[in-house]
């Protein structure tokens, strides 16, 4: 479970993990959004993807350091690399949870 605790709310009821070819291929060719987490620096893309995504990046304290909502497929999203940490979840995620940039994410992984 993903929960804003700055806002007491929750941002994905389920969160899957991904390391090596799985931070690669994170939901490509996938019919259905799912929330994952994974570190990367620099930033990701959206090419292959069937739906559009809310994305959160977050610092090394698990606090929010960027929202993008609604990011459409075949766009390439790039930010500072000192933040490495980034939860793509399904779209409208970041708008239901209320959860803005400062905010503090509790990750249960």
């Amino acid at each position: 479970m993903v929960k804003n605790r700055s806002k007491n709310t929750v941002v994905a009821e389920k969160i899957i993990p991904k390391s090596a070819f799985g931070k690669i291929s994170g939901l490509m060719f996938k019919k259905d959004s799912e929330a994952i987490v994974f570190k990367t620096r620099f930033g990701i893309h959206t090419f292959f993807l069937n739906f559009p995504i809310d994305l959160i990046i977050l610092d090394k304290n698990n606090i929010v350091a960027i929202t993008k909502k609604s990011v459409k497929p075949n766009r390439i999203i790039i930010w500072n690399p000192k933040y490495n940490t980034v939860l793509e979840l399904p779209e409208k995620s970041i708008t239901k949870s209320k959860t803005e940039k400062g905010d503090i994410i509790d990750l249960a992984l």
